[in-house]
């Protein structure tokens, strides 16, 4: 229990000492089993090209799942206008970037120790034909007990679901968090709300359907507008967009 109380204040203070900070909110961390039967259904709920924990680290034991939620300002900025705003722009690039430099602090901490650990990229870990992910972080962190999808194909926190996931692979077995059993997604809870989906600008998304060539072309348009931060394929209107972006608690939703 100490080795995960010690990975998890190092997540917390890596976002708290980021020169970024102000554009992100108190990160979650948490763990799941590495033979745990979920990831094996990944291949038939992903895709076929979904790897397994032990594909990316054959002596994978435990899987460490993080999510670095956006500050309100970060979220808010993307409801006042149509386009994208220049804001989550910057702050999806910065919050890869952080991701990176966090799953590398683990791996040097965990090697420090005698421990094996590995990390995948936060994104472009897909085939850009099917558009379906080799490594699905948001999976990995439902897994792991941080949240449960919504009709928005987001993974809703406790927190809310506008930010940015990571995961790390462990070779020393770290004790698995509980999975939530409520439910995060107001349409879930009670029906009726379905912002997220009449906030798409392209009708890529549904309560029961998602269109991911519809939602990557917009993504790809969307780029164009940020040539001068490198390659920002991004959007972020079903993530900004109603009660679940941001939850302080469950009588505050922002």
């Amino acid at each position: 229990m100490r080795l995960k109380k010690e990975l998890i204040e190092l997540v917390v203070r890596s976002v708290a000492e980021s020169e970024d900070r102000e554009l992100f909110r108190k990160p979650l961390v948490g763990f799941s089993a590495a033979d745990d039967p979920l990831y094996m259904q990944l291949k038939e709920i992903v895709g076929s090209e979904h790897l397994s924990p032990q594909d990316i680290l054959p002596a994978t034991k435990t899987v460490l799942s993080f999510f670095i939620p956006f500050s309100r300002g970060v979220v808010l900025s993307n409801r006042k206008q149509q386009s994208v705003s220049t804001l989550w722009a910057e702050s999806y690039l910065k919050a890869n970037a952080l991701i990176g430099e966090i799953s590398e602090k683990l791996i040097s901490y965990l090697e420090g120790k005698g421990i094996a650990a590995a990390s995948v990229r936060a994104t472009h870990n897909f085939n850009e034909k099917t558009l379906k992910s080799s490594w699905s972080h948001r999976s990995a962190a439902f897994i792991a007990g941080l949240g449960k999808f919504g009709v928005n194909r987001m993974l809703i926190t406790q927190v809310g679901s506008a930010g940015r996931y990571g995961t790390v692979f462990i070779s020393h077995q770290i004790p698995a968090d509980p999975r939530p059993e409520k439910e995060y997604c107001i349409y879930y809870q009670k029906g009726g709300c379905l912002v997220c989906v009449n906030n798409c600008p392209v009708n890529a998304l549904d309560r029961d359907s998602f269109d991911r060539f519809k939602c990557y072309d917009r993504v790809l348009e969307n780029s164009q507008q940020f040539t001068a931060l490198g390659h920002c394929d991004v959007c972020g209107k079903c993530a900004a967009a109603g009660p679940c972006a941001i939850i302080d608690n469950e009588e505050k939703r922002r």
